[in-house]
């Protein structure tokens, strides 16, 4: 008569229920070191306003991002293309 073959079986889901648990604890306390470590970064935030709000003209909103350049045509609506940079100056 054939023999029952034995399996890991036992064996291999503890190994994966313990390293789980090892991996589960490693995330923990990088979130809790991290958050540690930016606790009084997050409190000076708030203290003053951005500098872009103080800036913004009136009637244009105010997305948080520094204006994009446009040139005269562009602005008056006329099609075209933008007109060349101009060149570095040379010493």
């Amino acid at each position: 008569m054939a023999q029952k073959k034995s399996t890991d079986l036992g064996a291999a889901l503890r190994g994966l229920i313990l390293a789980s648990a090892v991996m589960f604890l490693l995330m923990l306390m990088i979130v809790w070191l991290t958050n540690r470590h930016f606790e009084g970064k997050k409190e000076g935030e708030g203290a003053r306003p951005p500098a872009a709000a103080a800036a913004a003209p009136a009637g244009v909103p105010d997305t948080g991002t520094p204006p994009i350049p446009v040139s005269p045509k562009a602005a008056a609506g006329k099609p075209g293309p933008a007109p060349p940079p101009t060149p570095p100056l040379t010493p």
